[in-house]
């Protein structure tokens, strides 16, 4: 009823919504009783047998709702315009003009899926449509992977791939090589991206490295050169050139990284749209949860972690994407006697377990 203008034709509307719903006629008959009932200074049952005189076809309904929501769409931007006016000129020393960017750019998104009922209604027949897709791609394929392929064949037969909408949990102590195993997984994920010559992209949030030290690691990696050595200079001059080489090989790679130390769950889910806008978007890896901070959050950090995964989960159900975040694991798992990781250990939150898909532990035993 808000995408009209007019306060007697939202009243008009809601009703009509109210009456269907209860599994009635909505018709200038049951809309006069409806409102005879009501003690309403706007006089609707005059205006109601005034507007009945100059009613359309039904057939131009669709038309005429496209019409009416293109002029809520531009009045709602008129009002967002003039919002992001008076903030900008507050001169808050609080909110600088990236977070005004950010808060905005949400607003404009929200108000641009508003009107998507594609985005979020899916009729059942749709949906199984979907699902013989699936299950059609993996009896097709040897491998039995229908989501994005990690490149580790036992992970990507244990999961089958990391799947759309899924929120995916590497967690782990520090050192345990939760980032190692991340790259790694992304980078498969971008290779693949590039062999099969589609137009996508891999999202890698490192809130804890700079991107210099994460395609270190990688180039590491691939070269199979120790990553200590590339830094240090140790390498001899045959190292060096296959160095080169490989980075040659990989600079094409269709991977995106987002430094930013301490990003709001607001402004990574932005970041995230942007990049599926314009580029396409297979996967979000994030590293790590705990370095993340909620949108203008002022309870417990408990809470406020709760409110990142549940953002998280969000964002892989609104893109269909997976997303692969790392966590870090408290400390009772130094203090036990049995060290493999437990749900239990999970830092700051039990809502990560709760909010999660699947929750994979790097462990090593040798490490203790």
């Amino acid at each position: 009823s808000k995408n009209f203008y007019d306060p007697m034709h939202q009243k008009i509307f809601a009703a009509i919504e109210k009456l269907i719903y209860s599994g009635m006629l909505a018709n200038p008959i049951t809309l006069k009783n409806y409102f005879e009932n009501e003690k309403d200074e706007l006089n609707v049952p005059n205006y109601l047998v005034k507007i009945t005189k100059f009613s359309t076809s039904s057939r131009q309904a669709i038309e005429y709702s496209k019409l009416i929501y293109d002029l809520y769409v531009k009045r709602e931007l008129i009002k967002i315009s003039e919002n992001i006016i008076d903030t900008a000129k507050l001169n808050d020393l609080d909110n600088d003009g990236k977070s005004i960017i950010e808060n905005f750019e949400k607003s404009l998104f929200d108000l641009a899926e508003k009107g998507s009922f594609s985005s979020s209604l899916v009729k059942f027949d749709e949906a199984m449509k979907m699902t013989i897709e699936m299950a059609s791609s993996a009896y097709k394929n040897e491998e039995g992977i229908v989501g994005v392929p990690t490149g580790l064949t036992d992970l990507d037969y244990r999961l089958g791939g990391l799947h759309k909408s899924d929120l995916l949990i590497i967690a782990g102590r520090p050192s345990m090589g939760k980032t190692a195993l991340a790259t790694n997984i992304a980078f498969n994920a971008a290779k693949k991206i590039q062999n099969d010559g589609r137009k996508s992209t891999i999202a890698f949030f490192s809130l804890e490295m700079s991107s210099e030290q994460l395609s270190t690691r990688i180039l590491a990696e691939q070269s199979r050169i120790k990553s200590n050595d590339i830094r240090t200079g140790k390498i001899s001059d045959e190292q060096f050139d296959k160095f080169i080489e490989t980075s040659k090989n990989i600079s094409e790679l269709p991977l995106y990284i987002d430094e930013t130390p301490a990003i709001s769950i607001a402004a990574l889910s932005n970041r995230a749209r942007r990049i599926k806008r314009l580029y396409g978007l297979d996967m979000v890896v994030v590293d790590y949860i705990q370095l993340m901070k909620a949108s203008n959050f002022r309870e417990g950090r408990v809470q406020e972690i709760s409110e990142i995964t549940q953002g998280l989960k969000a964002l892989a159900k609104e893109l269909s994407v997976p997303v692969l975040a790392l966590s870090q694991l408290s400390r009772q798992v130094e203090q036990r006697d049995d060290k493999k990781p437990q749900l239990s250990d999970l830092r700051e939150s039990g809502s990560i377990e709760q909010d999660a898909d699947v929750v994979m532990f790097v462990f090593r035993d040798e490490y203790y």
